[in-house]
């Protein structure tokens, strides 16, 4: 699950690189990252799911409904500026194939890093204040890092 805030470097590259270029280069990487995350969730999840809580609930109503269109929820919730990590977990949970996996997060994610790079293409934002937005959407990784080391 990526911990580093990507957006302002999409505003960043897009004027300097193109949009397309851009957007390109940051839905292949997050197809990448999306690789890594179903090779390393999926068996995770795989050990745990057996018990109560995946299949009762609301849990349990969230997975019956995302069965039903998965591909739909994950590309549509990769658009969003909404959270889709809980859509990518379920993929993990109902065993989603890992191929139309990564097409969905392509599918979603591309429209929307085209809105980023076109954004910072056409909206002068001064570099300070897409460094001072990263270093905001940093923190809460960077605070349960530090919470993690200093547990150690």
């Amino acid at each position: 699950m990526a911990i580093v805030p990507h957006e302002p470097v999409i505003l960043w590259y897009g004027p300097r690189y193109g949009i397309w270029l851009t957007a390109v280069i940051a839905t292949a990487g997050t197809v990448a990252a999306a690789w890594v995350d179903h090779r390393v969730f999926v068996p995770l999840i795989q050990k745990v799911q057996h018990t109560a809580f995946f299949a009762e609930g609301s849990i349990g109503w969230l997975r019956a409904r995302f069965s039903r269109v998965p591909f739909l929820v994950l590309a549509v919730s990769g658009v969003t500026p909404l959270p889709f990590y809980p859509f990518k977990a379920m993929a993990f949970a109902e065993h989603y194939p890992l191929g139309r996996y990564l097409l969905a997060i392509a599918v979603g994610r591309f429209p929307r890093y085209v809105l980023l790079a076109w954004l910072g293409a056409m909206i002068q934002i001064p570099t300070w204040v897409l460094v001072a937005l990263f270093a905001v959407m940093i923190l809460p990784s960077a605070r349960l890092a530090w919470k993690r080391r200093k547990g150690k």
